[in-house]
């Protein structure tokens, strides 16, 4: 299982450091995800997508959480009054669950790539002052490790804590 931990870095240079020592540490670049502000030049360094900045997977998830529950109840429903006589098994349940959660998840995602992911969204401050937001995702025994390279070469670095899991969608 893999962890999510955030460094908030004073600025671009130690972003670099940062990287070349993570990944002598043998952490994978595409697994490091680095969040500045608009003015910053990130081009070098691994920069974080729709999927860690917005509550996408969140809200996708909630969505067909919902959508599913719906989809079933609807299902139930006509089976209980099944229209113009139509006899309505199980499957047919089963079907307007899975319609429904794939709507549920759609229509939620739309809205929640609108909105900065809960986690992201606690720095918004610090990231329009300059610093860094970096994200790390490592295997859940090596949280300690990774940590203390950061802490060791960089104390003016805040190791910001862990996500108690990865996101489904990185």
């Amino acid at each position: 299982m893999s962890r999510r931990l955030y460094f908030l870095l004073p600025e671009v240079e130690t972003a670099h450091q940062v990287v070349d020592e993570l990944l002598l540490a043998r952490v994978p670049e595409d697994h490091m995800y680095v969040v500045a502000s608009h003015d910053t030049d990130t081009a070098d360094l691994p920069s974080a997508g729709v999927g860690q900045t917005t509550d996408l997977a969140g809200s996708a998830g909630r969505g067909a959480a919902a959508g599913a529950v719906t989809g079933v109840l609807a299902g139930l429903a006509a089976m209980a009054f099944p229209p113009a006589g139509i006899v309505i098994g199980g499957g047919a349940v089963a079907a307007t669950g899975v319609a429904g959660a794939g709507f549920g998840a759609w229509a939620s995602s739309m809205i929640g790539i609108r909105h900065d992911h809960p986690q992201v969204g606690e720095y918004e401050q610090a990231i329009k002052q300059g610093r860094v937001l970096m994200m790390v995702d490592v295997p859940a025994e090596d949280v300690e490790r990774i940590e203390a390279v950061v802490r060791n070469n960089h104390p003016e670095a805040r190791i910001e804590g862990t996500d108690p899991h990865k996101p489904a969608f990185p």
